[in-house]
């Protein structure tokens, strides 16, 4: 139906690539491009197809994005390269005329700190234009939002309370690894936590506030409250939710090393000089950390992500509501090479593009996931690997 460029081609871009290549009958051709031919290559070559191929680009510079759009003429652009390009990539497909979707929104280099903003000041932009833009395809941002807003739809007159829960159950074998991109993890999680409460957000001190939470098939795991982007807009599209909040696993051996990494200054974001030369010291330790895309080969077990909800159902009664899927570490690699981490990403950005290049999720402007329609997403994650579950009037062991 329609040509797509792939912009990243780490472990989310390679098992996007994987996903799209498997459903000719929509994307026609696709273009996987980055600022390393090389990478772009490989996975091109493992998917070894004819409309599939490569290309460069810097993703940082508009003048080479809207010269690659152009040169290829793509409908949409799938976004999984990094959150500081998000703006680069909209503003290349405004002159361009491309549509457009993400897995993450925006965040400066020089500030951990995730809002919407930036690119919701996007909205009237690609409304004149009668472009569509997608933002927060991944699972949590993502499937997460779709979750909460197939709830919603189906069983929910309001929803009271969103806890979103994402458990990684699996063990790559390595003494301390991030399962995405080290930088962009390290800053998400060393930053405070926030949370919202009766109309208001509430922040906390990084990993403060925990508790033990039962994940399925995975058992009980050490639960910390973070602050993660879909809260923002998930609390502006339910106004009914009194109380949001994200919750992460993470194992004492990883938090170990996590507090070194801070209490060192390898986690600190700004430019230190180190004999003559301006370096970051957490980019520096993205580079001699394990890559994220080589620790599927040694990882085994599942993660479980999920949303428990609470409120009045459609009589007015009380509610309680759990809907998740759990992915296997070692399924995902066999099928694309890559952990279970960056399949639950890649898939729901193909379905979402799917949705558009199929006209089921089509809406000029900027817009998230959850403003769409629920059901054929739901549909479509389900049948490319990412099946769901949901259970009724349970204990959700958060108050």
């Amino acid at each position: 139906m329609a040509k797509v460029i792939i912009i990243g081609a780490g472990g989310v871009g390679t098992v996007v690539a994987h996903k799209c290549a498997a459903h000719p009958e929509v994307f026609t051709e696709i273009v996987i491009a980055s600022r390393t031919r090389s990478k772009c290559d490989a996975v091109v070559e493992a998917i070894g197809r004819p409309n599939v191929s490569a290309d460069t680009v810097d993703a940082d510079s508009v003048p080479q994005l809207v010269e690659l759009f152009n040169r290829h003429k793509p409908a949409l652009v799938i976004n999984v390269a990094l959150p500081y390009q998000d703006l680069t990539i909209m503003d290349a497909c405004l002159i361009c005329g491309v549509n457009y979707l993400d897995t993450a929104n925006y965040e400066p280099k020089d500030v951990a700190h995730f809002e919407y903003s930036w690119q919701w000041a996007y909205k009237q932009r690609f409304e004149e234009a009668g472009l569509t833009a997608i933002l927060g395809c991944g699972f949590d941002p993502g499937v997460s939002g779709v979750f909460t807003a197939y709830a919603a739809k189906h069983y929910f007159s309001d929803m009271e309370t969103l806890d979103i829960v994402d458990c990684n159950g699996g063990d790559h074998g390595k003494a301390f690894a991030t399962n995405f991109n080290p930088e962009i993890n390290i800053r998400e999680i060393t930053q405070n936590g926030r949370y919202y409460q009766d109309g208001e957000w509430v922040t906390t001190g990084p990993l403060e506030i925990h508790r033990t939470l039962t994940y399925p098939s995975v058992g009980a795991r050490e639960s910390y409250l973070l602050y993660h982007e879909e809260l923002e807009s998930l609390v502006k599209n339910f106004p009914s939710i009194k109380r949001a909040r994200f919750w992460m696993t993470f194992g004492q051996e990883y938090l170990t090393h996590l507090r070194v990494i801070q209490n060192i200054g390898m986690a600190r974001i700004d430019e230190v000089d180190y004999n003559g030369t301006k370096i970051v010291p957490l980019q520096f330790l993205k580079a001699v950390l394990p890559n994220p895309q080589d620790l599927g080969a040694n990882y085994h077990g599942e993660t479980s992500i999920g949303c428990r909800i609470a409120g009045l159902d459609k009589e007015g009664k009380p509610l309680t509501y759990y809907i998740w899927n759990n992915c296997s570490h070692e399924v995902a690699y066999k099928e694309t090479g890559m952990q279970a981490v960056s399949y639950t990403t890649g898939v729901p950005a193909m379905c979402g593009a799917m949705m558009f290049l199929t006209g089921k999720w089509v809406k000029p402007g900027v817009n998230n996931v959850e403003e769409f329609d629920p059901d054929p997403f739901l549909e479509a994650i389900a049948a490319n690997g990412l099946p769901w579950h949901e259970k009724f009037n349970i204990d959700l062991e958060l108050d």
